[in-house]
Formats: structure tokens, sequence, C-alpha cells
């Protein structure tokens, strides 16, 4: 059975990204493999669910050895699709659109911003981080000539629901969505519903709990 039959565990595909970003560092620092326990103390989990986790995926280690860190991103790149790469568009052009246009982790995961949209006269024509602001009415025809599979939206929240419905029926793959608003999941795309506040709230619960 391989990893695309099997049910990979949400709590495993959150962590693959935490690995990928620990050995990349490791990696850039001239490293070339990793013992589990290592890897355990830097994720902060066990040892033995970091190998459970890898399991999912045919598992990549060496016993005695540990993991090849170049062989093991090599994997981790594959899994998440940064071999692949994805053309995105940003629906929703203010500060949070340009802030994420002008993050350059995007690129180097293998996301390329190929468009923006909005429907503010103001912005519409001028450059967002060397990507065109188009008006909104002509996404649809942008999204036919181009291989668009990711929309960004970053958006009033009481748009975000029907601009998402709109661009599934345009064919969007994916929906990364910074709109302050829960997506409902859907069979015909994947959504990816990102709260900012939430992590900012967590932080705070935990510096309560420091002060108790």
């Amino acid at each position: 059975m391989d990893s695309k039959e099997k049910k990979v565990p949400e709590v495993v595909i959150r962590r693959l990204p935490r690995y990928y970003r620990y050995l990349d560092e490791l990696a850039r620092e001239g490293k070339t493999r990793i013992s589990s326990n290592a890897l355990s103390k830097k994720m902060g989990v066990t040892a033995s669910q970091i190998r459970q986790d890898f399991n999912y995926f045919g598992g990549f280690g060496q016993q005695g050895y540990g993991y090849n860190i170049i062989n093991l991103l090599d994997e981790l790149k594959k899994l998440l699709g940064v071999t692949r790469g994805y053309n995105a568009i940003i629906v929703g052009a203010g500060h949070l659109g340009h802030a994420l246009t002008n993050y350059a982790g995007i690129k180097r995961r293998g996301f390329k911003i190929i468009g923006a949209f909005d429907n503010d006269t103001q912005k519409i024509g001028k450059d967002l981080c060397g990507v065109k602001i188009s008006d909104i009415k002509n996404i649809e025809s942008f999204i036919k000539k181009n291989d668009v599979d990711i929309a960004i939206l970053s958006l009033p929240r009481e748009n975000t629901q029907e601009v998402a419905d709109k661009l599934i029926g345009m064919g969007i793959k994916g929906l990364w969505n910074f709109s302050f608003v829960e997506l409902e999941s859907n069979d015909k795309v994947v959504i990816e519903n990102v709260h900012l506040t939430d992590s900012l709230m967590a932080l705070s619960f935990k510096m309560n709990r420091n002060e108790e």
C-alpha cells in the first residue's frame, strides 16, 4: 500500500512542513545526517513518533545511521509538492495581499504568484511586488488563459464565500484563505483556512499560564 492509499492523519500532515523547515536549516549548515533522537529534540515529539510519521510514506531512515538529510529533504519536497511548483493568484490586494506577495518563503517553497486581483479602482493597474493588479472582473478570463492552481484570498469576510464559490467553479484546485472566515470544505477543491490570530491567542494563553 503506497502513501496515497493510506489515510494520513491531519496531525502528521501538519508536522511535515516543520520537518522540512528544520532539515532545510541543517542542510544549509552543511550537516549530512541526523538521528531520530536528535530530530525529536528539535521537533518536540518523540523519536518513535517521528518514525511512525515517516512510515506513512514508506520510512526514510536506516537503522544505526539515522536519516540522510539531503535524501530526506528530497522526499519531503516531493510529498509537499515543492518540486512540482504551483501557480497562484492573490485575490484582494490590500496590506495582507501585499505582504503575502512580497513573502520570499512562498517562492522558496515552489509557489509562483502570477496575478493579483481587486475591485478597488485605486489599486487596479498598480504594481504589487512585481505583479500587476487587475480588475477582479477579469479573473475568469485570466484563469482560463493561465495555468492557475491556487487562489490566495485576503478579502473582507462578507465577500469571501461568494468569491470562493466562483473560483471553485472556474476550476481553481486550492484555496489558501486568510479572510477571517472559515470556508466550507468542498470535494472539488482543497481548502486551507489560515487564522493568524489563533497563533496570537495561543501565545497569550501560554503567557497567562506562566504568570499564574
